[in-house]
């Protein structure tokens, strides 16, 4: 783990790097290729990746994890990015959590 680094600054990064590649030459960018397929692409990429990740975990297999975790949060970022919300949107309604009982916090959004 590089301790120098706070996590989030990798991701805020990540996130500008996503944003910017986005409208890019899709031959020349596999962010801007994922987005010309189209937002049902870039979910079913999410999904797929989700469960690669779940496959992992369930078999113990630590870096597998850690791979398909990264292939996850990366494709999330894509998806989030073509839908025009910003990785702090997400923090934000973290923060919102924060301190909230899981039960009660999901029993708020019933309906929704």
């Amino acid at each position: 783990m590089n301790d120098t680094v706070h996590p989030l600054a990798t991701l805020a990064r990540l996130e500008a790097t996503i944003a910017q590649r986005a409208a890019a030459d899709p031959s020349s960018s596999y962010v801007a290729k994922l987005n010309a397929r189209g937002v049902p692409k870039i979910a079913q990429k999410v999904g797929e990746e989700a469960v690669e990740a779940v496959i992992a975990a369930m078999a113990d297999d630590r870096a597998g994890l850690i791979g398909e975790s990264a292939d996850l949060v990366f494709h999330l970022l894509v998806l989030l990015n073509a839908k025009g919300i910003a990785l702090s949107d997400i923090t934000d309604e973290l923060d919102r959590r924060e301190g909230v009982s899981g039960i009660v916090e999901k029993a708020s959004r019933k309906g929704e």
